[in-house]
């Protein structure tokens, strides 16, 4: 019998008392963990077997699976660990959340586009709760770009690759870019495409998200009123647990949440 099977089915018989878990797959070749996931019964065995849920993001799945598969084919045995458990579904989302922060290289691919309450350093947290909330006076699209570094295009970082419905991004006056709860740039968009190779070929060498699913815009940089108007501001915060990179968000909803 496969180790991986006798752990799936000793776990099953405790399963009812761990409740819902955080857990970590991790290379035995090199001691890294390559993912971060959370889940109930034999949630965290289900990868190994490729026993996955139907929802699971395909993306997602091929990086871990390739993994798995190099380490099997390796000789050895993925190895499990229970990070926390005991938990409800909000408290589980938090600790997946930080642990993802917290190892660099997963295989996660949501790693760096969900909460505006991810790991930031002190400087970083101050400037934000010290920055005025936006007012938007139209409709604009929120997004994350937790990954975006100095060293990068922010207009790139922005505008490519997302799933999102072509008909709302179109009827998104401006796009924000938004880092840890803090608006860095504004943009408007010329016209929305399919992320694929043909639209984007300067773009796809450099992002592994090339989808037809997938959008990406082509456009400007605001106009320099509303940049003032938004760049430095703080944001909405997002719902506890909330893991998606963009948001919309209307001046009607922005009254009533008022």
């Amino acid at each position: 019998m496969d180790k991986d099977d006798g752990n799936c089915k000793s776990l099953f018989w405790v399963s009812t008392e761990l409740k819902c878990y955080v857990y970590r797959l991790i290379d035995p070749r090199n001691g890294t963990t390559f993912y971060v996931g959370r889940g109930r019964g034999n949630r965290v065995f289900a990868h190994v077997g490729a026993r996955l849920d139907p929802g699971d993001s395909n993306e997602d799945t091929d990086l871990k699976l390739g993994t798995i598969r190099a380490i099997r084919n390796a000789g050895f045995d993925v190895q499990h660990v229970i990070h926390r458990h005991g938990m409800d579904e909000k408290t589980a989302a938090e600790v997946e959340a930080a642990l993802i922060d917290a190892y660099p290289g997963l295989t996660n691919l949501a790693k760096g586009r969900g909460s505006d309450r991810g790991i930031m350093h002190a400087d970083e947290i101050v400037r934000k709760f010290e920055a005025k909330p936006a007012i938007f006076a139209e409709p604009v699209l929120l997004i994350n770009v937790n990954r975006y570094t100095e060293e990068q295009d922010l207009y790139d970082a922005v505008r490519f690759a997302w799933k999102i419905s072509a008909k709302k991004a179109r009827e998104a006056k401006y796009i924000l870019a938004v880092r840890k709860g803090l608006i860095i740039g504004a943009f408007e968009a010329q016209e929305w495409l399919p992320a694929t190779p043909k639209n984007f070929s300067a773009l796809c060498s450099s992002f592994p998200e090339t989808d037809p699913k997938r959008w990406g815009f082509r456009g400007r940089e605001a106009p320099e009123r509303v940049r003032r108007q938004y760049v430095g501001k703080r944001a909405p915060t997002q719902k506890q647990g909330a893991a998606f990179p963009i948001r919309y968000q209307s001046p009607t909803s922005i009254a009533a949440a008022e």
